[in-house]
């Protein structure tokens, strides 16, 4: 899906908390809110979870909008960055990296569990990994990191706009009726309707979208398996450590 050759390394993964931010306010200027030409016909779905101290990433592919699923791969590495709410992208962002150039097929969008614009840098991992790999992306997160919304009303497929200050971030959508909403965002080289709309599409009657919630149980899938075998993984660092 992604060559290492065609991956624009625009800064190093080896950075402690302070310097994570000074790239996260630098890259933010790179940020294209705006629809990618041609059509999306493919989404890599992505997740990751934990087993102690190493991470699982999973990524599944799907045709859209039929979400046929085409595609499975996992990784699993060595955790370095710690985890601090706003940083989550040097926590996985290496071993997600990883998982896709390990995919054969092209997506034309990245959806991940975590948020896009909807931070307080505008620097999510949906946003960040959109920008380094040159893709579009969304942001579909469980919780909300940053801004305000109001008037949400109970039915599946209602939204409203969830602004930081005067500036609009993305939205709070219920994706099932009398449920928790989640919070949608783009990423980067997409709009903020398109995004919603292919969230929307995705919704098959969970809170999660569909794409997500699958590889939320692929991930957990592999991170078990990882746990009954109890073998020594490849640590994916080793592809980015030094760029």
């Amino acid at each position: 899906m992604i060559e290492q050759r065609n991956i624009s390394r625009l800064h190093s993964w080896q950075v402690d908390a302070s310097g994570a931010i000074l790239i996260q306010l630098k890259l933010r200027k790179k940020i294209q809110l705006k629809r990618k030409e041609g059509k999306i016909e493919k989404i890599a779905a992505i997740d990751v979870a934990y087993e102690k101290e190493k991470a699982v990433a999973g990524v599944l592919v799907f045709s859209y909008p039929q979400l046929n699923l085409i595609e499975k791969v996992s990784t699993v590495s060595s955790v370095d960055f710690p985890y601090i709410p706003g940083l989550l992208t040097f926590r996985e962002g290496p071993c997600i990296i990883d998982a896709l150039c390990r995919v054969k097929e092209k997506a034309d969008l990245l959806l991940f569990d975590g948020q896009g614009i909807a931070h307080p840098r505008r620097m999510g991992i949906a946003t960040h990994l959109g920008i380094y790999l040159n893709i579009s992306s969304i942001g579909c997160a469980k919780s909300k990191l940053t801004g305000d919304y109001n008037n949400l009303a109970d039915e599946a497929g209602s939204f409203a706009p969830l602004y930081d200050g005067n500036e609009l971030v993305g939205f709070a959508v219920r994706t099932k009726k009398d449920t928790r909403p989640v919070f949608v965002s783009p990423g980067n080289l997409i709009d903020f309707d398109q995004a919603l709309k292919i969230v929307l599409t995705c919704c098959r009657g969970h809170r999660i979208p569909e794409p997500l919630r699958l590889a939320h149980i692929f991930a957990n899938s592999e991170k078990q398996r990882v746990r009954e075998n109890g073998k020594n993984q490849k640590d994916c660092f080793s592809l980015f450590r030094w760029t």
